[in-house]
This record gives C-alpha cells, structure tokens and sequence, in this order.
C-alpha cells in the first residue's frame, strides 16, 4: 500500500470489503486521545470536506481513537475490517503516527488543505497496520541563523515532520551570521545580531554577493506558538545556542563578550560570509553571566516537557584569539587547564552543571567529547561515526547525524546541473542504506543510540523552495531508516527498489503538500543556479 516509512505490519483483512467514510461518519476520541481528534478533524476535515461530528456508540461509520497501555508508547494498531475503524495507541502520540498512517491509506489528496474530489469518494482498503518506531529520536536540524526561515515556514516544517513520523526538530537558533531568538533582557542580540547587510551568494569561494540586507528572528510568542504547535503534533523541540564559538552575531551586538585585548570587537558586525570563524566568545566570568541570562529566557520559552535538551553547539571553536590573549592565558592558568582545549571544555561543563541544575540536559556536537564530559550530555556525533562511537563506549547518549550520510545540504548528484553543489554526493539511495548504529558497537553502547538526525544546513539556501530541494525526498529515505523495524541492520540488503516504487506514490502525497522536491529526473530549470559556485568535492569534508 505504499507506505512510507514502511510499518512493521501490514495484513489484508480479506473478508472485509474497501470502506468508505461519509459525512454521517463520526469521531469519537476516548479518554487521552482528544488531541489527535482535534488535529484529525481539522486536517482531514479540511481535505476531505466531511465534518467528522463527535460520538461513540450506536452504528459502526465511526472513527474510534484509543489508547492501549499494552502497546509501546509510539506504538500503533489500525483496524478497518468493515466493522468501526479503530486507531490505537499506546499512548497519545502512537494515536497520532496510526492517524497519519489512516491518512496516507486514504491517498495523497487527504493531505490537501481542501476537499478536490467528492465528500462521497475517500475510501480504505480493509486493513490491520500494527507498527512502532525503532528509535525514540527521530530528528531533523532545521538551520534558520544562516537564512531566516519565517514562523510560517517552521509551522510548515513541523507538519512535513510530522507526516513522516518524525518526532525531534532540532533549530539552530544562533551563529555567526545571525541570531534568530528574542532575548529580552538583551535587545541587541535581535536588534543588531539579527540582521547582516550583505550576503555571500553561494560558496565563500564565490565572487558574487547579494546586497540586499537579509535577516529575522523569532518574538517570544512566535517561540510559544511554534513549541504549542509541534507538541500538537508530537514533535520536541530542542533549541541550540552556539558557544564558545559561531558566535560573531553575539560579539557584534555585544563587543565585551569578545576577546577584545587581541581584537577591536567594536567594528565587529553580523558576519555575511561562510566558513570557520575566529571570533569566540572570551572566557570571562561575564560571559557566562549573560548566557546564563539567554539560557533562563531560553528554557523559559521551551518547557522541559516538550524540551529536556538543549544544544550548545561546542563545534569548530579555533583557538587562535586564546593562545594570543593574556586575559585568556591568566584564565587557563587560575583554572589550572590543560591549555585552550581545556578552556572550551570549561565553557561547555559549566553549563552543563547550569543546566542539570534546571532539570535539563546538554547536548552538543561531537567536539564537546574533547576534554571529557559529565555523565547526563549527550553526544550529535557529526563527524562520523567515531566521536558517536566514543560517547557510546563511556556510557554517553548519542544521535547519530554523520556528514558522510546525513547532511542534506551535501548535493544529490555529480551532474553539473545541482543548485550551489556543496559537499558529498549523496542519493536517495545512499540516504536509504544509512545504518544509525555503527556494527561493531557493543550491545550496552548501542543501547546509548537515541536515535538518527538529518541536519539541514542553510548556507546555500536562500528561501523555503531551496530548502525543499535538498530535504526532500531523502528526507522520506532519512524517515525510513530512523522509523521502520523492518529495515535489515545490513545496509546492502535493504530493498531499495521496493522503496523506489513506494516512493512514485509518495511524490504525489509531497505534491499534495506543496513540496518542491527535487524530481528523480534532475533539477527542473527554475531549481538550478547556473554561475553560482559550490565546492562540489568527493572524500574530504565540505566546510562551507
């Protein structure tokens, strides 16, 4: 039936004839489910026409909503067998995943935003769907500090997530080129960090520039919403704010949490290129007052509920500003460090103590393994497998989010027509056959793989439709591979061509969600950039 990801379980109820929902068909949500009822009716109500009215008992034209604790808890049953259809869950969110399940069993057009066919039309093929997820992280690092992406477009995001069974939406709130979170106890950050008068237009090799100023960020009750929705649907938010560097946007705004005895932070401004920065955040006591400030705000607007983690990048710190500054050599040596590696491992330990404190756990890139971690952080092991193979084997939780596999920025073909080529080719297929868990991997380190993260990095792409582009479809390749139990651990002995033809299906549901994926055929010419460089390489690192 061409679902996507594939559920563990998919059986013909053979003595039942296809079922067709009516307008006299009815809701009816029972104790826990209530959620899932109001977002089915208002998405399957808006394509499909039908009211979807409230009610139990009586005939059997009813939807019925339940949880069964006997279920895991993004576990799911879906029964239609001609009798009531029945969703069941573990608990509220494996309701949610069997409701995006009866969805795509209706057909693509259930996932528009109005009716295009009959309200007499929409049947189900009779069927019993039993599945759960192999990982409980199932995430996607959205990018909006290089290119803005308005609440609109992070709303529109969370649904794409949500239709393909992912549960974890990573934003990269804060870098070099931009800072997109409102702090209200430190205005600048957005009235200064959020904007860049220029931007470098495709690689930083590239000679050409957009001047056109570019920027945005998010109000306190933009956050809100944004946190309010994704839960309705299932998905945790995890917020990052980058430190000790990719920190420039910061440093312009607020020159003294720079170096400023090696560097005039003052003509510092939001940076409008790519690349490894070497302006860092200095290691002062001030410093860590202040972020501690953006960090209250921070946890404030994401609940521990919806967030328990938030991510302190950690990554692609150089330490060339600390090896020239006396107050930083005076710091290392009060501190008694090994070096400038030590005084970024300080940075990260102190707010990891600051937010275990808080009922909250740090998590950061693989680099924040330098230097040693305490026991409650976790691990995005981007740098391959083996910074996620390390925090594993000393007992640390890691997502796995390799650049090799998983960067969707990185091109999807060798061919010359690819939008800005940056990076690895990296195809559908070669997305499908990505193993989370490295073999090898001791059972007790394995059991520390959260999960599998595809990381959306926005150098390169300037609006939603660029974004598109890359994410999609891999992303419904990536959703497969963090979902489905029935995928062979064995990467060379997965079905990809069962999933191609799974696949032909779920390009007209993306079509339905007004997704401009990239066709199998190559890019179509208004999703091309002809004269723009990228740095389309094969077997070293990108570092855009």
């Amino acid at each position: 039936m061409d679902l996507i990801p594939a559920p563990r379980s998919c059986r013909w109820a053979p003595s039942a004839p296809h079922d067709r929902l009516t307008p006299r068909t009815r809701l009816e949500a029972r104790p826990g489910t209530e959620g899932v009822a109001r977002w089915l009716r208002a998405t399957l109500g808006a394509a499909t026409g039908l009211p979807f009215p409230d009610g139990n008992g009586g005939d059997d034209d009813r939807v019925v909503l339940a949880v069964d604790p006997g279920l895991p808890p993004e576990g799911y049953r879906l029964v239609v067998d001609g009798r009531a259809r029945r969703i069941e869950g573990g608990g509220a969110a494996g309701v949610f995943w069997g409701a995006q399940t009866f969805r795509q069993l209706l057909g693509a057009d259930a996932l528009r935003r109005a009716p295009v066919r009959p309200a007499h039309a929409w049947t189900l093929p009779p069927v019993v769907v039993e599945d759960a997820p192999r990982f409980a992280w199932r995430g996607v690092m959205l990018d909006v500090a290089r290119h803005f992406l308005p609440k609109d477009d992070v709303l529109r995001y969370v649904d794409l997530l949500a239709a393909h069974k992912l549960n974890v939406l990573h934003l990269h709130l804060t870098d070099d080129q931009g800072w997109r979170v409102e702090i209200e106890r430190y205005p600048r950050l957005t009235e200064v960090g959020a904007w860049r008068a220029r931007t470098k237009w495709g690689h930083r090799a590239s000679e050409l520039w957009d001047d056109t100023p570019h920027g945005g960020y998010y109000t306190h009750d933009d956050i809100r919403e944004i946190v309010a929705y994704a839960a309705e649907r299932h998905i945790r938010l995890v917020p990052e704010i980058d430190l000790p560097g990719h920190s420039q946007a910061a440093i312009a705004a607020y020159p003294e949490l720079g170096n400023t005895d090696v560097v005039d932070t003052a003509a510092l401004s939001v940076w409008d290129t790519w690349g490894v920065n070497p302006n860092v955040l200095a290691p002062t006591d001030h410093t860590l007052r202040f972020y501690e400030g953006v960090l209250e705000e921070v946890l404030d607007l994401f609940p521990a509920r919806t967030s328990p983690f938030v991510h302190l990048g950690g990554d692609e710190c150089p330490k060339d500003q600390w090896r020239a500054s006396p107050a930083a050599q005076a710091r290392i040596r009060e501190l008694g460090l090994a070096g400038e590696d030590g005084l970024q491992s300080w940075f990260i330990r102190h707010f990891d103590r600051w937010l275990a404190e808080r009922g909250r756990r740090l998590i950061g890139w693989d680099e924040i393994l330098e230097g040693g971690l305490a026991p409650g952080a976790a691990v995005s092991s981007w740098r391959g497998y083996a910074g996620g193979v390390a925090a594993a084997e000393a007992g640390h939780d890691v997502v796995m989010c390799p650049e090799q596999h998983v960067y969707l920025d990185h091109r999807q073909d060798g061919g010359p027509d690819e939008p800005v080529p940056i990076g690895y080719v990296r195809t559908l297929e070669d997305v499908y056959r990505f193993e989370p868990v490295p073999p090898g991997l001791s059972p007790e380190a394995a059991a520390h793989v959260l999960g599998a993260q595809a990381n959306v990095w926005t150098e390169v792409m300037e609006s939603r439709s660029r974004v598109d582009y890359q994410v999609f479809p891999r992303l419904a390749a990536f959703a497969e591979v963090a979902w489905s139990t029935r995928l062979p651990a064995d990467p060379a002995a997965r079905d990809f061509a069962g999933f191609e033809r799974r696949m032909a299906a779920h390009y007209r549901r993306l079509d339905a969600l007004g997704v401009q994926y990239r066709p199998p055929g190559g890019p179509l010419p208004w999703q091309r950039r002809p004269g723009v460089v990228g740095r389309p390489i094969d077997g070293t690192p990108p570092n855009v």
